[in-house]
């Protein structure tokens, strides 16, 4: 069964820097190319990135491209998304999904960025 756990949310200033994580379990994390979302408060799921498999390439929607990047580690199943230049309307609910389990979805992890 595969679970996908996402970590490291919490309460930013404008401005800051934030690494979000999540940890892939139940399948071969190093076949298969990962993306994030986000959910802001009352608004879709949006995707904001993707990584591929081996992580040598990326792709970043026009909203957080260049101050988002997305990397990953196969010793640890898990895939990062370092977040700068936080601004406020970056508040949401970060989703990671795995594109070897579509079907499946974590929790999330939750953080604020405060003027």
């Amino acid at each position: 069964q595969v679970q996908l756990v996402e970590s490291g949310g919490g309460l930013v200033q404008a401005g800051e820097s934030l690494r979000i994580s999540c940890t892939v379990t139940g399948h071969t994390f190093s076949r298969y190319s990962m993306a994030w979302f986000r959910q802001p408060p009352g608004r879709q799921r949006l995707f904001i990135a993707h990584i591929n498999w081996s992580g040598t390439d990326t792709r970043y929607a026009d909203s957080v491209n260049g101050r988002f990047t997305s990397s990953r580690d196969k010793a640890r199943n898990t895939v990062y998304l370092q977040m700068n230049d936080l601004k406020p309307e970056y508040t949401a609910v970060y989703y990671c999904h795995s594109a070897g389990a579509p079907d499946v979805w974590g929790p999330g992890t939750k953080f604020t960025v405060s003027s």
